[in-house]
């Protein structure tokens, strides 16, 4: 995500960091080098011109000239401006005192409205809310039918009837009302560009729904055709966020650098991905921190936190304190670390990791490897690797459809996570509570990569 962009920054920061005492001519040139950048990354011309121009008023101001370490005065001035282009402050649904409140969605076809509707639903289910799905989309063929099995697949009702839009809102709001649902999501229809026909449809829903939230999807990997899109219905239908899908593919970041500045709405939720639980709220600040290489260590720990279940991990923090840690521990570890979503993404949230690991083609594949390797294991091999002579290595490695040469990769980075574990563990050194992120198979430098 936005890897073109990290990558610009990062190498503007290194010279930064090189100077001691900053001129004007050190900023005229960073400043220069920014713009590069975001012109590159297909971000709005009118917001690159504002951008750099806010980063070269405050870094010639006495907050650098005064400081101590200029150039990291400048990388702070950096951070709090690209957050404030970002949106500030943590977009969030405005709900309502009604209940149910109405969440509607808009959007061109293709945007991915209708997964966003279920990743949505599951979003607010998390949180305690009882969410009805309204299928008002009967303009595409089978949208109705790909939310009802989205709404299996996270257990919450869908409702939708052959009639018209307006008629199946109207229907919807009151089937939330009969079984007891306090919020109803809204997927309505879309078309392949604004049109006339489509703006009156949502016009319509709209003064009959009057909805608490209405949020425009958008995909962010169009760039700035995001941002146009965004400005259209804005000027025709009151809007109260944006959602931004597809925000792990894009390796550029215009539309996310853009869309707040150009409209004036906050970017609600991002979705990262295609499985329903990628998706989460959008905070710039964090975002920020990304797109700069400094990591997201918040959204991390949030992610470990929802994953792991804490008896466990205080059962497998004793197992450490004790030197015992086995295979099944390593296999469950694994195992939570996929739950968290993959792994790329992960490591884009760690700070300080090098732009080769975080750029790297990381074979998520190689984990269902290992993970059908330790599974053909019996009880015993795992908690004793050493019990695993030739001839068991053979049995493993056809019970797992491997070879034997990845069976004997597999315990080698076992052993070397162990041992790694063991002297974090010496006396004398405390060991790290909560989340433990052994070498994962698949990146490079790695044992058994």
């Amino acid at each position: 995500m936005f890897d073109t962009l990290t990558d610009r920054f990062e190498g503007i920061f290194r010279k930064l960091r090189g100077r001691g005492k900053l001129t004007d001519a050190d900023v005229d040139a960073v400043a220069r080098e920014i713009r590069l950048a975001l012109l590159e990354a297909d971000v709005n011309v009118g917001v690159v011109k504002q951008f750099v121009g806010r980063i070269k008023e405050r870094a010639v101001g006495e907050e650098v000239t005064k400081s101590l370490s200029p150039a990291q005065q400048v990388i702070k001035i950096i951070h709090e401006e690209l957050t404030a282009t970002l949106g500030g402050a943590t977009g969030k649904l405005q709900g309502g005192s009604r209940s149910p409140s109405v969440v509607m969605l808009a959007g061109l076809q293709g945007s991915g409205k209708t997964t966003v509707a279920a990743k949505l639903a599951r979003h607010l289910e998390r949180d305690g809310k009882k969410v009805l799905l309204v299928a008002a989309d009967l303009q595409r063929p089978a949208a109705v039918e790909q939310l009802r099995v989205l709404g299996e697949r996270i257990d919450v009702p869908v409702f939708s009837e052959p009639t018209d839009p307006v008629a199946v809102t109207r229907g919807g709001i009151e089937e939330a009302k009969r079984l007891g649902r306090n919020v109803v999501v809204l997927d309505t229809a879309g078309r392949l560009q604004v049109d006339d026909a489509l703006m009156g449809e949502l016009a319509a829903i709209r003064d009959v729904v009057k909805p608490d939230d209405a949020l425009l999807v958008v995909d962010a990997m169009t760039g700035q055709e995001a941002v146009n899109v965004a400005e259209t219905f804005a000027a025709t239908i009151p809007l109260t966020g944006v959602v931004l899908t597809k925000l792990d593919g894009d390796a550029r970041g215009g539309a996310a650098m853009s869309v707040k500045e150009v409209t004036g709405l906050p970017i609600v939720f991002a979705g990262l991905g295609e499985k329903l639980d990628a998706f989460e709220p959008f905070h710039p600040e964090r975002m920020a921190s990304r797109i700069l290489g400094m990591g997201d260590v918040l959204t991390l720990i949030e992610k470990a936190e929802e994953t792991f279940d804490a008896e466990e991990a205080a059962k497998a923090q004793e197992r450490l304190r004790k030197g015992e840690f086995t295979l099944e521990d390593f296999l469950e570890q694994m195992q939570q670390m996929k739950k968290m979503g993959p792994i790329q993404n992960i490591i884009g949230m760690l700070p300080g990791m090098p732009k080769e690991l975080r750029n790297a083609d990381i074979d998520e594949g190689e984990l269902g490897r290992v993970e059908a390797i330790i599974c053909s294991m019996t009880p015993g091999e795992r908690r004793d690797p050493s019990t695993i002579n030739g001839s068991r290595r053979y049995r493993i490695a056809t019970g797992s459809g491997t070879t034997t040469a990845q069976v004997n990769a597999v315990l080698k980075q076992f052993k070397g996570v162990q041992q790694m574990m063991k002297q974090m563990m010496r006396p004398g050194k405390k060991g790290k509570k909560g989340l433990m992120m052994p070498g994962m198979p698949g990146m490079p430098g790695l044992p058994g990569t």
